[in-house]
């Protein structure tokens, strides 16, 4: 007898592991429409580097949302991480299997990235004011984009957190929507 109570014990024990590793059922992602970048040639970044942030913007992305078990923070800044990737390079091979994986309801598997995330958000940080001091409101929408993501990935990073939020108080909160729904009518940032 006792080892039938160990066996069923066993059992649901396993089971609710099992349940505990799933995606979470409120995860949801509508696939992302960029079929031509927001961004032209004039934007102050070589091809090589558009495909190389791209490539780091969806590792990022993904990698946190495996790390978080899909919780709905993380798909919303991975959302906004995938987004800018394929406004950068609509055709970037990480960035476009993320966004299909994650509308079909897979979590992405976890890949070694080139950057941790502190590490990152200051090469965003860096790039944002270099870009910010071009000429361009390409270059000017960019480094903001830039700039937010880094305090959003970093928030320990103060020069990052500070450059954003003084550019959320002078020019209003960014708005991811232009990004992440170019077809809708968004307003700019």
């Amino acid at each position: 007898m006792m080892r039938i109570w160990q066996a069923t014990v066993f059992i649901c024990a396993t089971a609710m592991m099992a349940q505990a590793d799933e995606v979470p059922a409120t995860f949801r992602w509508e696939p992302l429409k960029v079929k031509v970048s927001m961004f032209s040639n004039e934007l102050g970044l070589l091809e090589s580097e558009r495909e190389d942030y791209a490539t780091n913007l969806a590792t990022i992305a993904t990698n946190q949302v495996a790390d978080a078990n899909a919780a709905p923070a993380a798909v919303m800044a991975a959302r906004r991480m995938i987004g800018l990737a394929l406004q950068l390079s609509p055709r970037n091979k990480r960035a476009v299997v993320a966004n299909f994986q994650l509308a079909k309801g897979v979590l992405p598997a976890r890949v070694d990235g080139s950057y941790t995330l502190q590490t990152f958000a200051r090469l965003l940080l860096t790039r944002g004011q270099v870009l910010e001091k071009q000429e361009g409101d390409e270059n000017k929408k960019i480094a903001r984009y830039f700039t937010g993501l880094a305090a959003e990935l970093d928030p320990k990073n103060e020069d990052a957190v500070y450059t954003s939020e003084v550019q959320r108080l002078d020019q209003g909160p960014l708005n991811w929507g232009i990004i992440t729904d170019p077809e809708e009518k968004a307003l700019t940032p």
